[in-house]
């Protein structure tokens, strides 16, 4: 599979995002390079704190997590591989340099083509037991938003659809931001909302992005580094 998943979720509809979206979006299986983002968080993490200390329970889950600041420094990692099932997948991990302490969210996108479903599937944390389908558009100026639509928690052999009035949805957009140099930047932002609690987690913020070959030049497309594989796979839908 050499075509990214973006691509294959956004069909002809790819072509209208800017042309910065469009390099970022492109990493295939069995390139021989990941994506490596450096920048800042303008804000990011719970912004209610009455809500942090229950949050700091799922802090291990590499999904969630207590603290709240701004102007705080991350990296994110890109890459594009196959997973366990063969599915084309995305997988991001991303630290989040917080004053005292570094926080992990990672998170593994997969388009699935089978039976009834077509599109994407976003499996978050370290054990992937969150899942949540994936609606993405491009706005007339080229951004890419999505929004998480219907997700269901896995539990060991259990398949645990959330009842809407529990769901948490989270909506992002991601663009590229010309500067007067001549220059630019992407941005991103992303705010995830749960009926009942509100606005749980919210980061926004710019970074630099560069590809970067693999070690070794490998081009396996199942390649993913030891660093950024979950502690569990999830081929459940």
């Amino acid at each position: 599979m050499t075509t990214p998943i973006y691509l294959l979720a956004l069909g002809d509809s790819f072509s209208r995002l800017q042309p910065q979206l469009q390099e970022y979006f492109s990493l295939t299986p069995g390139s021989g390079h990941f994506g490596v983002g450096e920048g800042v968080f303008d804000v990011v993490g719970c912004p209610q704190p009455w809500l942090r200390p229950l949050l700091r329970l799922t802090s291990g889950e590499q999904a969630f997590f207590p603290e709240y600041g701004e102007r705080i420094p991350f990296r994110i990692e890109n890459h594009a591989h196959l997973d366990p099932f063969g599915r084309p997948s995305l997988t991001a991990r991303r630290e989040i340099f917080f004053p005292g302490t570094t926080r992990l969210f990672s998170d593994t996108t997969s388009f699935e083509n089978t039976g009834s479903r077509r599109g994407l599937v976003d499996y978050v944390g370290r054990y992937r037991r969150l899942a949540t389908d994936l609606n993405l558009s491009v706005t007339d100026d080229g951004r890419l938003r999505g929004v998480s639509e219907a997700s269901r928690l896995f539990l060991g052999p259990l398949r645990i659809p959330l009842p809407q009035a529990f769901d948490a949805k989270a909506y992002a957009e991601q663009w590229w931001e010309p500067q007067e140099n001549g220059q630019g930047r992407h941005r991103i932002q992303v705010k995830v909302i749960q009926p009942q609690l509100g606005l749980v987690l919210v980061y926004a913020g710019h970074f630099d992005y560069r590809l970067e070959p693999y070690p070794g030049g490998t081009t396996v497309p199942g390649h993913l580094p030891g660093h950024a594989r979950p502690d569990r796979w999830e081929h459940r839908v």
